[in-house]
């Protein structure tokens, strides 16, 4: 897998992570320049150890799904894409506000933020693993982590000044991308092999 493809996932995967930031930005109260540093950490953290997790937890089960490798691959991709795509055609049908959210920053609820939106990470790790992706799971998970915390600063920086309805096609972008790549890695397995 070359750099830009990793690099082209972790925008994908920091996707989630940025309308939460956007999201944060707008409804939290009382974000001080800490707080704001704080929620783009977390999410750099979560998103890059997720995939190390997944790296080696496939790793384990290399030698019984190597044939598979492709389309499990192929499958997870898209699987993780298409739930984005869903996410906001649905939320296009029935948006939500602030009035849902809770009105104070919490490191909890930052936490819970942080796992829910790096989940599709891990799937991504266990991806890392198969033979055919000849990966460093350390530099993957770095870009992931940096090009996260990057975008989710700029998410919540974004929201704290804007209102309204922001951003909308940014995870639907985020999962197509991922369902692309995922089809670019069983053609080419597919045509080469």
């Amino acid at each position: 897998m070359q750099i830009w493809e990793i690099v082209l996932i972790a925008f994908a995967l920091s996707m989630d992570a940025f309308a939460v930031s956007v999201s944060n930005g707008i409804c939290l109260k009382g974000l001080n320049r800490f707080k704001l540093f704080m929620i783009p950490l977390f999410f750099g953290v979560f998103q890059g150890i997720m995939p190390i997790i997944g790296y080696f937890a496939g790793s384990a089960f290399c030698d019984i799904i190597s044939a598979w490798d492709h389309w499990i691959a192929f499958a997870l991709l898209s699987i993780i894409g298409g739930k984005s795509v869903i996410e906001t055609i649905k939320e296009r049908k029935n948006p939500s506000n602030c009035d849902n959210s809770p009105s104070k920053f919490s490191y909890k609820l930052l936490t819970l933020q942080a796992i829910a939106t790096s989940i599709d990470a891990l799937a991504v790790g266990i991806g890392f693993s198969m033979p055919d992706f000849n990966i460093d799971p350390y530099l993957s998970s770095l870009l992931i982590a940096s090009i996260t915390f990057v975008v989710c600063l700029f998410g919540v920086t974004l929201g704290k000044k804007l209102s309204g309805p922001l951003l909308k096609n940014s995870e639907l972008i985020g999962g197509i991308i991922l369902i692309l790549i995922g089809l670019k890695i069983l053609l080419e397995h597919i045509l080469i092999k």
